[in-house]
């Protein structure tokens, strides 16, 4: 298993009306990231928030190339960026008790955080197709280039971890300074991860190793 530190890349908020930040994904323009009570679109470059959408927060936000899912309360919601409806929803598996969401192979992949485990599933009906255990508590999840990623966050430490994806065995370990926990995880499927900082309000992007 390979072990190395963050390295901080940049620093982002904290941001006006915001006190907490939840799930956080990327579009392949912006970051969108989850705050309670609202989607949020940040300019990664400028980092401007450059929109919102009013809709219910409170965890994992994902994309599949045109559409956002944000985990509300016991729900999986899909949302139009373009307008800001939610057009559908699905039951989270596990009924409000989720953390992190993540888009791949045509499914949802849905952290839970102290049942330590993700659970993929079929985002028309909410189906489990596949659970993998974790041995800590799961905040974000993310795909890129065929690994699957996700954060942790117990006993005010945090890491992100690349996990096998049938078996769950731990493959790779970037351990995030002290003091700094990681809510949602997101690449943007080049040399980052976004990492929100929970009730620190910000997001972090970390240098993904090669």
């Amino acid at each position: 298993m390979k072990n190395s530190q963050a390295e901080i890349l940049r620093e982002y908020g904290p941001f006006p009306g915001v006190d907490h930040v939840a799930g956080v994904t990327h579009d392949g323009q912006y970051v969108w990231f989850a705050s309670g009570d609202r989607l949020n679109a940040l300019d990664p470059a400028s980092g401007a928030v450059v929109r919102s959408i009013d809709v219910v927060a409170q965890a994992g936000t994902a994309f599949d190339g045109r559409y956002l899912f944000q985990i509300a309360e016991g729900r999986i919601q899909k949302v139009d960026p373009l307008t800001g409806e939610v057009l559908t929803s699905i039951p989270a598996p596990g009924n409000g008790a989720d953390s992190g969401l993540a888009w791949a192979e045509g499914t949802l992949w849905v952290g839970q955080y102290q049942g330590r485990r993700i659970h993929q599933v079929d985002p028309e009906t909410g189906a489990t197709l596949r659970i993998i255990e974790s041995d800590r508590f799961v905040t974000g999840v993310t795909w890129v280039d065929d690994e699957l990623w996700h954060g942790t966050w117990e006993d005010e430490q945090s890491d992100v971890r690349r996990v096998h994806p049938q078996t769950g065995e731990l493959l790779e370990r970037i351990e995030m300074p002290a003091g700094v926990g990681g809510s949602g995880l997101e690449s943007d499927g080049q040399g980052r991860f976004f990492c929100g900082g929970g009730n620190s309000g910000r997001i972090r992007a970390v240098r993904r190793p090669k």
